[in-house]
């Protein structure tokens, strides 16, 4: 009974640091990632349809996306959709393809990203510790069913703030990875 409640809370935990890494993906960092484009759709033939499925989408260099349409006829329509996600930069469009080039980031740019991803890991340890009082609370209706004992309960508890200790530090990695990332010149 206890080590599924152990083995439910580790596996909402995992989600959350998944969660967190996908969200980290959406904030800029010193060189492009395609990801960046990711929420773009296309109007394809009257479907609205993810960039990447109408053509291929490169990070060509540190600061160039060239997206290449297999139909070359969807290269106003692409521009459309890029200008209107407002992804910080116009597209070029030379007929071929599109390329988007972004600015090498300044230093205040880079400590916003880098406040931005705070954001994100305190938002993911909250939720760490809903997934924690969620499990407490699961051992004590245990408890108060009488279907463990006071030892058992008090034990369990401290083995779930065990297990969330654990993702926080974790959290707290992956934040300092995304920061040494972010702040690198």
């Amino acid at each position: 009974m206890l080590q599924e409640i152990y083995a439910e809370t580790k596996e909402h935990m995992d989600k959350s640091i998944e969660s967190l890494r996908r969200d980290y993906k959406t904030l800029r960092t010193g060189k492009v990632n395609t990801t960046i484009l990711d929420g773009v759709k296309i109007n394809y033939y009257g479907t609205p349809t993810d960039l990447n499925q109408v053509g291929s989408v490169l990070a060509a260099d540190a600061t160039t996306i060239v997206i290449n349409p297999w139909e070359k006829n969807l290269l106003g329509d692409i521009e459309q959709a890029i200008n209107a996600a407002n992804v910080g930069v116009s597209p070029n469009n030379d007929g071929d393809v599109i390329k988007l080039f972004f600015p090498p980031m300044t230093v205040e740019q880079r400590q916003e990203s880098a406040k931005g991803a705070k954001v994100m890991t305190d938002n993911a340890k909250v939720a760490i510790r809903n997934i924690r009082k969620h499990s407490n609370d699961k051992v004590k209706s245990l408890h108060k069913d009488k279907e463990i004992t006071d030892d058992e309960s008090k034990k369990a508890q401290d083995e779930i703030q065990k297990i969330t200790d654990s993702y926080v530090s974790k959290a707290d990695e992956t934040l300092k990875a995304k920061e040494q990332e972010i702040l690198t010149v």
